[in-house]
């Protein structure tokens, strides 16, 4: 089969049939800037063998982060996942399967969602979980129009601990909605700035924990401030392992939790996809996102699974839906449950250990190194001040073979932080990486 099964005698008679005189007439609207001229400089085709050994060559130029010491985190962390796993998601009846647009002939799919859902209202601590969120990001944003809806405010303030893209996402996308979005200056700790900039006119507050920089904060007084002027509290976490040790969202007073789950299940794929966890408390379950899978019995008594709220375009009419989302990511929520089940909670409650363990480890090599540490409140990742640049302090440890972590400036390059480092250690950071980094980095100030 050919990868281009049009024949230019298709092509004509498409053009003709809605009326293009030629290809760029049918793209007139593109703006001119937008067009790229000439075209782009690639080869016109290849032989199979000859596409298999380009892609190797270039697939050999990444370097994978088993290799060797891996520091990074900032929203994606290298967890270890069983081979349970992924032996099971790749079962046709879960790989081939689609989002149940029919759910009545969908159980298994229904009751994989129902599952997942119960797993994440648990973690989270709050009454009701939904599926069908992209990741963290989106349903951050998402999270935000909800809070609009729910109280009718306009006004946004995103926390200077919240991930600068989680921040850049609910900014793209709020916008559109019309809504203010007050975006802090990256801080540290950015608690008392929060409480101070709650006013009568906000819809919510984000606020992050473990913050961007690794900063554990009880957002307890955060949800009071919060609820004192009528506002929500919108709490988000990137690393899901530590629901296994931190107090939960629901505990703190949020009113909505999103998170990102590709901690548990889901391996680090380049940054996708992943999966995303959402949250609330009940009474505010009409304006959620996404849908809903609930448990029932049929006519004979018999257990089944429906969808009890589907509040997408897809499902009902656009001016009466709460979201816009076009898919779901039901395998990586199928991952993360699989994951979550074999760990149990004392299982979960041993790992979130284990990272916490790994991460005190690391903040005492690196002490040692004279490193200047920022977070001191932690579960498992940090953030340093290093001498000069950071990403040239990345880049110089590479040559020892070490992955150092995440320069700030990488996600927020207008922060003015450009000598901070964002490490993180997992399960899989061992003694022996870290002692390797901290030599590289003693070397290096040699």
């Amino acid at each position: 089969m050919r990868y281009l099964p049009l024949t230019p005698d298709d092509r004509a008679e498409m053009l003709r049939t809605i009326g293009a005189p030629s290809i760029d007439e049918l793209f007139r609207d593109v703006p001119e800037a937008a067009r790229s001229k000439p075209l782009f400089d690639l080869p016109k085709r290849a032989g199979e063998m000859e596409v298999e050994r380009e892609l190797t060559a270039l697939s050999a130029m990444n370097r994978p982060a088993g290799a060797g010491p891996f520091f990074c985190g900032a929203g994606a962390y290298k967890h270890h996942v069983p081979a349970t796993v992924d032996h099971l998601i790749q079962r046709s009846e879960f790989l081939t399967s689609y989002t149940p647009y029919q759910p009545e002939i969908a159980q298994g799919t229904l009751q994989v969602l129902f599952e997942f859902q119960t797993q994440v209202a648990a973690l989270t601590g709050l009454d009701v979980a939904n599926a069908s969120m992209y990741d963290g990001s989106t349903a951050c944003a998402e999270a935000v129009m909800m809070a609009q809806r729910v109280t009718r405010r306009e006004k946004a303030i995103l926390s200077g601990g919240l991930h600068p893209h989680y921040a850049a996402t609910t900014q793209t996308i709020a916008h559109a909605e019309g809504m203010e979005i007050v975006r802090q200056a990256a801080a540290i700790d950015a608690e008392a700035a929060v409480i101070e900039a709650i006013d009568a006119e906000t819809a919510c507050v984000v606020v992050q924990t473990p913050n961007v920089f690794g900063v554990v904060t009880d957002v307890s007084k955060i949800a009071e401030a919060a609820h004192a002027k009528g506002a929500l509290l919108i709490v988000v976490t990137t690393e899901a392992v530590s629901f296994g040790l931190l107090k939960s969202p629901g505990e703190m007073g949020a009113d909505i939790a999103v998170a990102e789950g590709q901690s548990i299940g889901n391996a680090l794929n380049y940054g996708g996809p992943y999966v995303g966890l959402f949250a609330a408390r009940e009474k505010l379950v009409r304006q959620m996102p996404g849908r809903l899978c609930g448990e029932t019995v049929d006519a004979e008594g018999r257990r089944g699974f429906v969808l009890t709220l589907s509040t997408r375009e897809q499902h009902i009419r656009r001016e009466k839906a709460t979201s816009n989302i076009c898919t779901n990511s039901g395998l990586c929520a199928l991952a993360f449950s699989i994951h979550l089940s074999l760990l149990g909670e004392t299982g979960l409650r041993q790992l979130a250990l284990l990272n916490h363990s790994r991460a005190r480890e690391l903040k005492a090599a690196l002490e040692k190194t004279g490193l200047e540490i920022l977070t001191h409140r932690f579960f498992n990742e940090i953030a340093v001040r290093v001498p000069g640049s950071a990403a040239a302090f990345v880049e110089n440890l590479l040559a020892d073979g070490i992955v150092a972590g995440v320069p700030y400036a990488r996600l927020d390059p207008h922060a003015g932080l450009d000598d901070v480092l964002l490490l993180a250690a997992t399960e899989t950071t061992t003694s022996e990486d870290i002692a390797a980094l901290a030599a590289a980095i003693q070397k290096s100030a040699r």
